[in-house]
C-alpha cells in the first residue's frame, strides 16, 4: 500500500515536472519573440520642439524587454541648438542603444544633425548621403569666421587639421564656436570618432559625402537599408548609457514608430509662420472685443489665440525687441485709428510692425524664420484693419443718430397745411401733425425742435 501511495507520489511529480517544463518550453520562445524589435523613428526636417518632444517621448516610454535597438532615421538640415540638445541628453541615458542613420540616399544631416550622429551609439549612413557644416549660429546672424587674406596668412600648427581656421574676432561668437567644438569634441572622444573633423566641421563649416565619412572614422558603417544596417552592426561592441554593450541584432524585427497627433500638432504651431499668425489673430480679437463690448466671439478666438501663440514663442528663439517693435506698430496704428487721419503716425506704426516682424525670428537657422509672403501678407492686413477697418467703425459711431425720437430733432420740414393752432409737416417724406408758436404759411421750411406725442413742435427756419 505504501510503495503504491509512493509511486502515485513520484508519478505526479514527474507529470507536473513534465508539464512545467512544457510550460517553460512554449513561454519562452514568446518572451523571446517579444524581445526582438527594432524600433525606428523618422526624423525628417528640421530639429524643432516639436521633433525633440518626440523623440525624447518615445526613448522613455520603451520598454527595454521588448526593444533592443532605436534607430534614429535621419534627414535634415539642422534646427535649434535647445532642441538639440534636449534630443542627446535623452540618447546618451537611455538604457536602449540608439543608431542614427542618415537616410534615405540623398539625406543630410548637416549642423545639429551632425551633433546627433556623434551622440549615437552607432552612427550610420547611406550611400549618397553627407553631414557636416555644424557651425552654431547666433540669433541676429551667423557668427562671423574671418577667413585668412592672402596678405596675413594664418600659420598651420603642427599637429593641426583645422586648416586656415582663424579665430572670430567677435567675443561672443567665440564663446559660442568654442563651446560648440568642446560639445562636440566631448561626444566624439565618448564613442571613439574622429575628434578632428568634428572641430573642423564646427570652424570651418566642411561636409564630407557617406564615403569619406567612413574613412575618416566619422561614422561606424554604411548601409543601403535599416535591414542592411541591423544585419552590419551585429556584435559590434558600443558605448550605452557609459557602460559598453554588445549588440546582438540578427532577426529583429522592424517596428516604425510615427509621430502622434500631440507631435503632429506642436510641429503645427510651433511654425514661425502659424505662431506669428495666431498672435496677430489674439491681438485683433481682443481689440475688438474691446471697441465693440458683447461680442463673444472675437474675444473667445483672440484669448485662445494669444495663448496658444504665447506658448509657441516661447518654445521658438524669437528677439524680444522685434516682439516689441510689432506691439509697438500695432499700438501706433491703433492710435492713428483715434486720431482720425492717415499720417505719420499710421506709416510709422507700419513701418515698426514691419521691421519689428523681420527681426522677431531670427535669419539662418532652419525653419526658424517667417516666409517672406507671410511677412507681406501680415503686414498689408494689419494695416488694412487698423487704417481701414477700425477708422471706419470708430466714424461710425460718432455720427448723429438718425432713428428714433432723438433722429427727429433737428431734422428740417416743409409745412404743407395749417389750420386754426395746428398743422401738418413733411419730414424726411412722411406727414406729421404739427403745433408752432404761430401759425405758419404753406410751404414755410421749419426744423423739429421737439415731440409730444405723435404732434411735431417745430419752429421756421
Amino acid at each position: 500500500m505504501e510503495r503504491s501511495a509512493h509511486g502515485f507520489a513520484r508519478g505526479g511529480l514527474t507529470a507536473c515536472t513534465l508539464l512545467l517544463a512544457l510550460l517553460v518550453g512554449l513561454l519562452l520562445p514568446a518572451c523571446a519573440r517579444a524581445a526582438s524589435r527594432a524600433v525606428v523613428l523618422d526624423i525628417d526636417g528640421a530639429i524643432g520642439p516639436a521633433v525633440a518632444d518626440y523623440v525624447v517621448r518615445e526613448l522613455r516610454d520603451l520598454d527595454r524587454s521588448d526593444v533592443r535597438l532605436v534607430i534614429l532615421r535621419l534627414n535634415t538640415p539642422g534646427g535649434l541648438d535647445s532642441s538639440m540638445r534636449e534630443i542627446i541628453r535623452a540618447m546618451l541615458a537611455s538604457p536602449i542603444p540608439v543608431a542614427v542613420y542618415v537616410a534615405p540616399s540623398g539625406a543630410r544631416a548637416a549642423s545639429a544633425g551632425t551633433y546627433i550622429a556623434y551622440a549615437s551609439a552607432v552612427a550610420a549612413m547611406a550611400p549618397g548621403t553627407n553631414l557636416g557644416a555644424a557651425t552654431p549660429i547666433r540669433i541676429g546672424g551667423m557668427p562671423q569666421l574671418p577667413s585668412p587674406t592672402p596678405e596675413k596668412p594664418v600659420e598651420q600648427k603642427p599637429g593641426d587639421k583645422s586648416g586656415n581656421a582663424a579665430e572670430p574676432a567677435d567675443t561672443e561668437t567665440r564663446k559660442s564656436v568654442n563651446d560648440a567644438v568642446a560639445y562636440i569634441r566631448g561626444l566624439a572622444e565618448l564613442h571613439g570618432r574622429n575628434a578632428d573633423w568634428a572641430e573642423d566641421a564646427v570652424r570651418r563649416s566642411v561636409s564630407i559625402p557617406s564615403s569619406e565619412a567612413l574613412k575618416l572614422k566619422v561614422i561606424d558603417v554604411i548601409a543601403d537599408d535599416v535591414a542592411d544596417l541591423i544585419r552590419k552592426i551585429d556584435g559590434r561592441t558600443v558605448v550605452v548609457n557609459g557602460r559598453p554593450q554588445r549588440l546582438a541584432t540578427a532577426g529583429l524585427e522592424v517596428a516604425m514608430l510615427k509621430p502622434d497627433w500631440r507631435t503632429e500638432l506642436l510641429a503645427v504651431i510651433t511654425n514661425p509662420n502659424v505662431a506669428f499668425m495666431l498672435l496677430l489673430v489674439g491681438v485683433y480679437g481682443l481689440i475688438f472685443e474691446f471697441l465693440s463690448p458683447g461680442a463673444v466671439a472675437p474675444g473667445v478666438i483672440g484669448a485662445i489665440s494669444l495663448l496658444v501663440a504665447l506658448f509657441a514663442l516661447n518654445m521658438l528663439p524669437i528677439n524680444y525687441a522685434g516682439a516689441a517693435l510689432v506691439l509697438l506698430g500695432i499700438g501706433l496704428m491703433v492710435a492713428e485709428v483715434h486720431i482720425g487721419a492717415f499720417g505719420a503716425i499710421g506709416v510709422g506704426g507700419i513701418a515698426a510692425f514691419l521691421i519689428g516682424a523681420i527681426m522677431m525670428f531670427p535669419s539662418g537657422v532652419p525653419g526658424g524664420q517667417l516666409a517672406l509672403p507671410v511677412l507681406a501678407t501680415a503686414t498689408l492686413v494689419t494695416a488694412t484693419f487698423f487704417l481701414l477697418v477700425l477708422s471706419l467703425l470708430l466714424r461710425s459711431r460718432r455720427r448723429p443718430i438718425v432713428t428714433g425720437e432723438a433722429a427727429l430733432l433737428g431734422a428740417r420740414g416743409e409745412i404743407v397745411g395749417w389750420d386754426g393752432d395746428e398743422g401738418r409737416v413733411r419730414v424726411w417724406g412722411e406727414i406729421w401733425r404739427t403745433r408752432a408758436a404761430k401759425p405758419l404759411q404753406k410751404g414755410t421750411p421749419v426744423r423739429v425742435i421737439g415731440r409730444d406725442g405723435l404732434v411735431l413742435v417745430v419752429e421756421p427756419v
